[in-house]
């Protein structure tokens, strides 16, 4: 026997109308009918709110209006189909799998829940842990500081002229091509050739000039600005629509691709093109927050479409079977 899953709302004539029309069908097409109230359910609200009623056939699926003789056709279409592939060991799987609330349904339902407080907290301990590593320097733990710059190191250049500092006497040690006068520079400050790309990322820091996080200044400013979007759309009820693919190319990628690219090409040895350029702290923390903004902007909304989906689909199968019960 066949289900129908309608998927109706309070004062809707054209609901009461469609399930008339089922009930009329019973004896002509037997089904089982269950009936599905969207307003009990926000998910189920957001999806099938302009939309009810909706009759849901196996495979098919009717959306308003529709009427007497549709509803017909369509199930006497998924009763010839359920009987063609009746005793097929997929679609018996398939059948006892959808008679109940398994462990994957109630997984997805978590995941699809909970997906953005875990994704903040994950970027949240991501982009924190960094900052971890200059407290306990300070504090004097060098053996409990020193895995974090490992780890990180993997993923970041962390050279010490481009990174921030704690506890010192200045924020920041930009190399002197940067032209930052009210700073000292990364090689007055430490002694060391701005030359020196490996001094200067085994560099961590001393008791006068502090201790550097263990993530460069752009990778802060665009995991931080990542964050600060997730708990922006978290505030706002999921609620933002996504950046557009053109606008996150040419607002979050393009500065971030010239500050970095022109930096990189220009100092290459005997480079004809354009002048030696050194980035400052701040273009690359506004460049790579620009960046990690928009970048969360495109990317999340559409993370939240596709567990938006999930939520349905756990929804409805919850209750379907509620309402067949």
């Amino acid at each position: 026997m066949i289900t129908v899953t309608l998927y109706t709302k309070d004062n809707c004539s054209l609901c009461e109308t469609a399930k008339q029309d089922l009930q009329s069908l019973q004896a002509k097409i037997p089904h089982n009918l269950a009936l599905v109230n969207i307003g009990e359910d926000e998910d189920l609200q957001a999806a099938y709110g302009t939309r009810v009623p909706v009759a849901q056939v196996g495979p098919y699926v009717l959306e308003a209006p529709f009427d007497r003789q549709k509803l017909e056709m369509t199930m006497a279409a998924a009763r010839d189909r359920a009987q063609q592939i009746e005793g097929d060991p997929k679609y018996d799987k398939r059948k006892a799998r959808s008679a109940q609330i398994n462990r994957s349904d109630k997984l997805a339902q978590f995941f699809g829940k909970h997906y953005l407080a875990l994704l903040n907290l994950l970027i949240f301990l991501y982009v924190g842990l960094p900052f971890l590593a200059p407290v306990l320097m300070n504090a004097g733990y060098p053996a409990l500081a020193r895995p974090i710059y490992s780890t990180y190191g993997a993923v970041c250049h962390q050279m010490a002229f481009r990174s921030w500092f704690l506890f010192g006497e200045q924020p920041v040690y930009p190399r002197e091509a940067a032209g930052i006068d009210e700073y000292a520079s990364y090689e007055a400050a430490t002694g060391l050739n701005g030359a020196d790309m490996l001094a200067a990322r085994g560099f961590i820091g001393n008791e006068q000039v502090g201790y550097k996080v263990a993530f460069c200044q752009r990778d802060v400013a665009i995991y931080g600005a990542i964050l600060a979007f997730g708990l922006l759309y978290a505030a706002t009820g999921r609620r933002i629509r996504p950046l557009h693919w053109m606008l996150w190319i040419a607002i979050g990628m393009a500065p971030i691709g010239l500050d970095g690219f022109s930096q990189l090409l220009s100092q290459i040895p005997n480079w004809p093109f354009w002048e030696y350029r050194e980035s400052t702290p701040l273009l690359r923390t506004l460049t790579g927050a620009i960046f990690g903004f928009t970048t969360a902007w495109f990317g999340i909304p559409l993370l939240e479409e596709s567990f938006q989906d999930v939520r349905v689909q756990v929804a409805s199968k919850a209750a379907r079977l509620k309402g067949s019960k």
